[in-house]
């Protein structure tokens, strides 16, 4: 049986990697939107947000950071926002099968950076995994004459910003609005710009825009602050068991409802990265059992 904790944690993970999955469904909805615009206003609006649930649960005093955690987290809002706007153009750009491609690979990619940086071993079966995704990628390259690089970037990006927040051990609330912070000067300069330039749709549409755009920090929060939850309650493999349900639930949107190719030449892709996961997941799983037994 599983007790109470463990359960909330798995409804926690539930609620994060399903919303995270068909988040593409809300940002569809601002096709109308500049990518960029989408992106200021998920800065602005998620500020407001955290900052009011770190003054409601008392918080508020974990913004202090050291200067040389400051600088560290300058880096990972740059990886932040660039992972964010590559996101939103994909899915604008009718490339959420993409998108979720990245987020499949996005494990291996950890693994992979933690082996380059932070000088971890990798076990022969990690090896295996990382070498078929190489294949699946290569395939694409000779396919298309060209890589994905929608899913690299996304992958990448995501990837370097857990390496670098692997080791800051921030709250997680107070993290993401420092981040947030950071970025904000730029956001608000580019929210500038696209009012002098007439190309801001922010109270130039109608209230269902307005609303959607106020939305983004609700978006941008609700999910991270769920999975903040899970993790407190749950191991890291269990946890590493509900991150390919965000991906699988944008695949199966993309092609039932938006209707996007899905040929034989991306499923030749899928299907090296899935074998890849289904090596990766079950080679940890098993090490984890050993280690636990061992200890």
């Amino acid at each position: 049986m599983f007790d109470s904790r463990t359960l909330q944690g798995a409804y926690f993970a539930l609620s994060a990697y399903i919303f995270w999955g068909v988040v593409p469904i809300y940002f569809k909805f601002l096709n109308h939107v500049s990518a960029s615009e989408i992106l200021i206003h998920r800065v602005l609006w998620s500020i407001i947000l955290l900052l009011a649930i770190l003054v409601y649960t008392g918080n508020i005093d974990k913004l202090r950071v050291k200067p040389k955690v400051l600088a560290s987290l300058a880096l990972t809002s740059a990886l932040l926002a660039t992972n964010w706007l590559i996101f939103i153009y994909a899915i604008l750009d009718n490339n959420i099968v993409e998108t979720s491609l990245g987020y499949f690979i996005n494990p291996l990619v950890s693994v992979f950076l933690g082996m380059i940086f932070l000088s971890e071993r990798l076990r022969p079966l990690q090896w295996v995994a990382i070498g078929i995704v190489g294949i699946g990628i290569g395939f694409q390259l000779f396919y298309f004459g060209a890589i994905p690089w929608i899913s690299l970037a996304l992958a990448f990006s995501f990837g370097f910003y857990g390496l670098i927040r692997k080791n800051l051990n921030l709250h997680s609330v107070a993290g993401l609005a420092v981040e947030t912070i950071i970025a904000s000067p730029v956001a608000l300069i580019g929210l500038w710009w696209l009012h002098s330039s007439g190309d801001m749709k922010f109270g130039a549409v109608d209230m269902s825009t307005n609303v959607l755009l106020i939305m983004g920090g609700l978006v941008t929060s609700f999910p991270l602050l769920c999975f903040a939850a899970a993790v407190t309650r749950l191991s890291l493999t269990v946890i590493g068991m509900f991150q390919y349900l965000a991906p699988s639930i944008s695949l199966i949107i993309a092609v039932t409802i938006y209707h996007e190719p899905f040929g034989l030449d991306r499923f030749v892709t899928f299907a090296c990265i899935w074998c890849a996961l289904i090596i990766f997941t079950t080679e940890a799983t098993l090490h984890h059992r050993r280690v636990r037994r061992k200890g």
